[in-house]
């Protein structure tokens, strides 16, 4: 079991990479999404997924079982595919609107629309804003 695990986290931190590295909006959301998954198997694989033995405090017992599955990374990878699921969801609802914005997917493409370092050096000055009375 653990053996596929590290596999599939393989497969999916590279995939991920892959992903990430191109130039196409949506592949670099959905690189970093798979990435993600990858980093919820990594916590998933510390919590003994090969144990066929429930996470349940039998009665009497103050404790689990030695060989018991633990809970904690159970939790924390359900909390952490919600958050993510949200964030890509986000991320998506933003990239649609940058890229009908720009007319184009292409992340290359929006340095042109960057501000030069004449702008930039201009910026950096205080505003004074006035206030009518």
């Amino acid at each position: 079991m653990s053996l596929i695990l590290i596999v599939v986290i393989s497969i999916c931190v590279s995939s991920g990479i892959l992903l990430l590295l191109s130039r196409e909006v949506f592949r670099m959301i959905m690189g970093l999404a798979v990435l993600g998954t990858a980093a919820n198997l990594v916590v998933f694989t510390g919590g003994r997924p090969g144990s066929l033995v429930p996470a349940v405090i039998e009665q009497g017992s103050q404790a689990l079982m030695t060989d018991a599955a633990s809970p904690l990374p159970q939790a924390l990878v359900l909390t952490a595919i919600v958050i993510g699921f949200a964030l890509l969801c986000f991320a998506l609802i933003l990239a649609a609107a940058v890229v009908n914005q720009q007319d184009s997917s292409d992340v290359a493409s929006y340095r042109e629309n960057e501000p030069s370092a004449s702008a930039k050096a201009q910026s950096d000055k205080p505003m004074v804003m006035e206030i009518e009375s």
